[in-house]
């Protein structure tokens, strides 16, 4: 049985058996904002917009990543590892509307093998602070004890910090009938930084990947449908390894790969256009 209430109830309850909803397989691709509206118009033949999200107006997604003074997680992740985790605390919304009493969402995210496991917990901004920086449980809290006690030992064992933040407008559309299940997320203007850890507070976010691209992210429990799959290929989507973190990571150059090692993402859409032209005329 799975009980839900409202998530930005603090009574929120997830059982076991809830856990199993964030078992699953993701496909990350980058695509041209321009592209979007097209995008957009087919998705929307197959799936409905997610219920949590505003329709036609993104929402904010802040996310604290803590990790290790030598970027342990990060460097599981650039080196592939079939298991890995790393911790985070997630805020919905403008986070400068952020106070010690707005809910947040503790959350353990690990890869075991090429499934994603995700599991979290809603707590107030004041109480995450306590388990996530001070390393002790939440004094007001009546979250599920077994997972407050892996984050504990999570981020004592390995001294996890606050190490860089993440933010982007997200609009998510979810499967219908045979694609229960399926889940893409379209994430624009993503930005971040190295400072300034406080959710709330109004600090500057630089871009960690080029405005005019936007990470579309399809998570599938089982199977990717195959009409997604004739799609992606249609409109010429290629699969990329891409981490929203480690993206964070490298734009600040954070003792992450190597300058000459950075990823060289595609030139706008008209910039490649009018690149071939010019080279059209040469010719």
């Amino acid at each position: 049985m799975i009980t839900t209430k409202n998530p930005g109830n603090l009574g929120y309850t997830e059982t076991a058996s809830a856990l199993h909803r964030f078992n699953r397989y993701e496909i990350k691709y980058l695509m041209d904002e321009s592209r979007i509206p097209e995008l957009r118009e087919r998705l929307q033949e197959r799936m409905v917009a997610d219920s949590h999200y505003s329709v036609g107006r993104p929402e904010r997604v802040t996310s604290l990543y803590y990790d290790t003074r030598d970027l342990r997680c990060y460097w599981e992740k650039i080196e592939g590892l079939r298991f890995r985790r790393k911790l985070r605390i997630r805020v919905y919304g403008e986070p400068e509307t952020v106070t010690e009493q707005s809910t947040v969402f503790v959350e353990i995210k690990q890869r075991v093998n090429r499934v994603t496991q995700k599991r979290r917990i809603p707590l107030s901004y004041a109480d995450a602070r306590v388990l996530c920086d001070e390393r002790q449980y939440p004094p007001q809290s009546n979250a599920r004890q077994e997972f407050v006690d892996e984050v504990l030992t999570f981020a004592q064992t390995l001294d996890l910090q606050p190490t860089a933040i993440t933010s982007y407008g997200r609009e998510a559309y979810v499967g219908i009938d045979a694609d229960t299940g399926v889940r893409i997320t379209l994430d624009h203007r993503v930005r971040g930084r190295d400072r300034d850890f406080y959710l709330g507070m109004a600090s500057t976010n630089q871009f960690i990947i080029p405005p005019h691209l936007c990470v579309v992210e399809l998570k599938a429990n089982e199977r990717v449908p195959t009409w997604f799959t004739d799609l992606a290929a249609e409109i010429n989507l290629s699969t990329v390894r891409i981490s929203k973190y480690c993206q964070s990571i490298e734009s600040h150059q954070m003792r992450g790969r190597a300058a000459q090692h950075a990823r060289k993402f595609p030139k706008p859409a008209i910039q490649q256009i009018n690149q071939n032209n010019n080279q059209n005329q040469q010719q």
